[in-house]
């Protein structure tokens, strides 16, 4: 796994194709650190039955098993501790209160100072408290 440029990629796959192997682009994110803590994000393009193949390969070598490919979606609702955390992330605190929606999902009220907007607008907060919750997040001041 690399980052390797475009012409990086345009001059390796004929090679690996004239050895029998392909190549499959697999750009990571998060750095060592991420790598250390197991949260690498590794985003994987190439030919799609090859890297089907692969990854299957990959998973009965790992797992001792022989799995099925298929579709996965997994969706993590982030805890308080995470709100808390991206309000740090921002050099400010609030109240953070969670209820269970009428459709399974949580909805997240936050309440904050009102002089922490004067630096930080409302839509960041806003923004990166949904992406790390997945949850409905509403912001009220006081």
């Amino acid at each position: 796994m690399s980052n390797l440029a475009p012409q990086n990629k345009t001059e390796w796959a004929p090679i690996l194709a004239a050895k029998g192997s392909a190549l499959l682009d697999a750009p990571v994110s998060g750095g060592i650190e991420a790598a250390k803590g197991g949260s690498l994000s590794v985003m994987v393009g190439g030919d799609a039955e090859q890297l089907k193949g692969d990854a299957v390969a990959l998973c009965a070598k790992a797992f001792g098993t022989a799995p099925t490919p298929g579709v996965i979606t997994y969706l993590s609702r982030g805890t308080d501790d995470d709100a808390h955390g991206v309000l740090a992330g921002f050099g400010i605190t609030g109240e953070i209160t969670r209820t269970p929606g009428d459709d399974g999902f949580d909805i997240i009220d936050v309440t904050l100072q009102k002089v922490d907007l004067d630096r930080i607008p409302e839509s960041r907060i806003h923004t990166a408290l949904e992406a790390s919750l997945n949850c409905e997040v509403h912001i009220r001041t006081v």
